[in-house]
């Protein structure tokens, strides 16, 4: 997971740094860290043979997703249990039964038998596919299916347990329970209860082959493989430069360095611990050299990578799942993300400047920074991220756009590895990219149908051409086996997830669970939205303590979504983000806030002080879903004129500006506890939609401001006397 190299750079040290432990993690405890908060990364020690057989069958995987995904569209019914089945096959290659298990090319007789019959019945699924849907229900008239299937759920389950955590297995198991419950009320049979069971989990499109297996398979996994051969480019460097570039010698620099780069790194990655773990190599050194306390570096990173999950273009696996439950191009998704990820950052952005100005805390020496006229020539790497933004935006579909834009991430590594003229020529099998971009959604009758056919093919022929002429490039080939492996590895956890997830969803919908939820929620609210909103979220933050974000929104939309929507009158788009962002600020939210903790092992600070500093400075992600539950001009919905979004980013802004000073407390000046609650008050007046809170947030501003410029310049006067 070390993807980032640090930067050769020593950072002034502030007159009184205080008695902070500037202490910092090394490579080891990296890799520690990983093991202890990253169920992912508990993995088995394949060595040898077995590990060359396992890599090239996991490169294998990726290569099928992309070629079905795109090019042959196999049946549903075939392709989704045979996903499900190969991701079965490489867990338990992947994944030990328990953590900590460090013995080379083990495997005991039991993981055999997992992997021998957990993918066993998903491809005697997928093999048997048209006889199950011609049959329907009458499947379960033979046992055997019913076995198959029983078996199939309880191994996604056990490999669920594994690789994702129990967590979620709480929620499945209580559900089932009441599921059970609800079947044996009709009929008293435990048999026939359970062969409805396994049916409508195992054999239907409401169970694990359900929407959420399905967009995995479709977009997520492909996206996946984008982010691994986008790292591959080296882009997280660059993000990290150019953030150090723009704010590295700012007040309090390396804390406003890590927002901007886990901002942008999180977008590639799509884990909140992950890209806690490696970004924080990089950056919390910085911050505790520069003067930051430990629990306040750790909680800077771990906000700022848990907000990467709501950072357009790419907002991880919840985001495409959204789009399809909603009914919306994805790329509509991303418009709409647009202010909420701006207010959330600059929240953060916001808490970091004025702490560094209360503690008089210098940035970098310029000398020792990036000099633009370094970065700027590489800004070429941003070109895979044009290529997606472009293609989903015209209206391409979203797994073509990841894989051109991944052709595009491959092209744009070869070009980084040369030197001189050769670049350009690199560059050369963008052309036929290029093509397809430009004309490949037009419908000019002069466009051949098998236009992408033909693009692709010169640009395969390119880029092996190219590849075998460049020593740089061919040294960089099991670069491109690396990644292709990465994208299965990383595609594991987040298709049980789907699985588990698509399981609960269905068993939500078998019961009538929702409408129960409904009712009872309604009442206790009492007609009032700002109720039901604060259940909904506590509901979410619980929940996703532990519980996977992509498995959380899933729940959250089939149970507390509708809840909003049919009980409280809310829009759909809006419930749904709603539940959206709360499941993904629960990665920082106490008791069990995982990236966090991350953090703080990063930077040897005790890790519940460094979650709920990391709540403080996510505050912007509490108080912005309210926002555009009350508002939905921020999300860009209803009717609205442009002067309306402008209205309601700027009281939002300076709302978060007096929010984050009254938390800090500092402004210009420091603020006393009487003034620093007057702020927040003003703050959160300002983020509610009305013309008086917004006179009366604005001119609590505009006197603090006053009284501050007015006692400064007494105090000035005082001292030079």
């Amino acid at each position: 997971m070390a993807l980032f190299k640090k930067h050769k750079t020593e950072p002034v040290p502030p007159e009184d740094t205080g008695a902070h432990d500037t202490s910092v993690g090394t490579a080891a405890d990296v890799e520690a860290v990983m093991k202890k908060y990253d169920r992912e990364s508990n993995t088995r020690v394949w060595e040898g043979l077995p590990k060359l057989v396992i890599r090239w069958l996991m490169v294998a995987f990726s290569a099928y997703c992309i070629i079905d995904t795109v090019f042959l569209s196999t049946r549903q019914e075939v392709r989704l249990p045979m996903f499900v089945g190969l991701i079965l096959l490489f867990g338990f290659l992947t994944f030990p039964a328990k953590k900590g298990d460090e013995r080379v090319n083990h495997m005991p007789w039991y993981d055999i038998v997992l992997l021998i019959a957990g993918p066993g019945a998903y491809f005697f699924y997928a093999v048997n596919a048209q006889n199950v849907v011609q049959m329907s229900a009458r499947v379960m008239q033979n046992d055997l299916y019913m076995i198959i299937g029983l078996i199939g759920i309880l191994a996604l389950v056990e490999l669920c347990r594994r690789c994702v955590g129990l967590p979620i297995l709480v929620v499945l198991g209580l559900l089932l329970i009441y599921t059970f419950y609800n079947q044996l009320s009709w009929d008293p049979s435990f048999y026939k209860a359970l062969k409805n069971i396994v049916y409508k989990l195992f054999y239907t499109t409401s169970g694990v082959i359900g929407t959420p297996v399905s967009v995995c398979y479709t977009y997520i996994v492909l996206f996946i493989i984008f982010g691994a051969f986008l790292e591959a480019t080296g882009i997280a460097n660059f993000f990290i430069e150019g953030a150090n570039a723009i704010a590295g010698s700012a007040s309090g620099g390396p804390a406003k360095v890590a927002v901007i780069s886990s901002a942008l790194c999180g977008m590639v990655s799509g884990s909140s611990v992950g890209n806690t773990v490696t970004t924080g190599a990089v950056t919390i050194p910085l911050m505790k050299k520069t003067g930051y306390p430990p629990e306040f570096a750790g909680a800077v990173e771990a906000a700022a990578s848990t907000g990467g999950q709501i950072m357009p273009p790419i907002m991880g696996a919840a985001a495409f799942l959204m789009a399809e439950m909603v009914g919306v191009p994805y790329s509509e998704i991303v418009i709409r993300a647009i202010l909420p990820a701006f207010l959330y950052f600059a929240g953060i952005f916001l808490m970091v400047h004025f702490k560094a100005k209360k503690m008089g805390l210098h940035g970098l020496p310029k000398d020792s920074l990036p000099k633009a006229k370094d970065i700027l020539p590489k800004i070429y790497l941003l070109v895979p991220l044009i290529v997606l933004v472009y293609m989903i935006i015209v209206g391409f579909t979203m797994s073509r756009s990841a894989v051109y834009a991944t052709f595009a991430a491959i092209t744009m590594g070869m070009v980084d590895r040369e030197k001189g003229g050769k670049k350009l020529l690199m560059a050369l099998p963008l052309i036929p990219l290029a093509v397809i971009v430009i004309l490949g959604n037009k419908s000019y009758e002069w466009i051949p149908e098998n236009l992408d056919n033909i693009c692709m093919g010169l640009w395969v022929v390119l880029f092996v051409l190219f590849t075998v002429m460049s020593k740089p490039n061919r040294e960089a080939a099991p670069s491109y086996v690396d990644a292709l492996a990465a994208g299965t590895r990383n595609t594991l956890s987040v298709g049980v997830a789907c699985g588990i997830a698509g399981i609960i969803a269905g068993v939500v919908t078998m019961t009538g669970l929702a409408n129960v939820l409904i009712t009872a929620i309604v009442q206790v609210a009492n007609g009032q939205l700002i109720i039901a909103l604060f259940l909904t979220m506590l509901c979410c933050i619980v929940l996703g303590m532990g519980v996977p974000t992509t498995a959380n929104y899933v729940i959250m939309a089939t149970t507390c979504a509708p809840i909003l929507v049919q009980g409280m009158g809310m829009d759909l788009m809006a419930a749904n983000f709603f539940v959206f962002y709360f499941g993904i600020v629960a990665d920082i939210t106490p008791p069990v806030a995982l990236a966090a903790y991350a953090g703080s092992a990063i930077a040897k600070a005790p890790p519940m002080r460094t979650a709920f500093n990391a709540t403080r400075l996510a505050i912007a992600a509490f108080i912005v879903p309210y926002i555009f539950a009350f508002n939905n001009t921020m999300l860009f919905i209803g009717d609205f004129s442009p002067l309306d979004v402008v209205q309601v980013v700027l009281t939002s802004s300076v709302g978060m500006f007096l929010i984050a000073a009254g938390m800090i407390g500092y402004m210009l000046r420091d603020l006393n506890w009487g003034v620093r609650i007057v702020c927040i008050a003003a703050g959160l007046m300002l983020i509610h939609p009305g013309t008086l809170t917004d006179i009366i947030g604005i001119g609590v501003l505009v006197v603090v401001l006053v009284f501050q410029i007015i006692t400064g310049k007494g105090s000035k006067a005082v001292k030079a006397a």
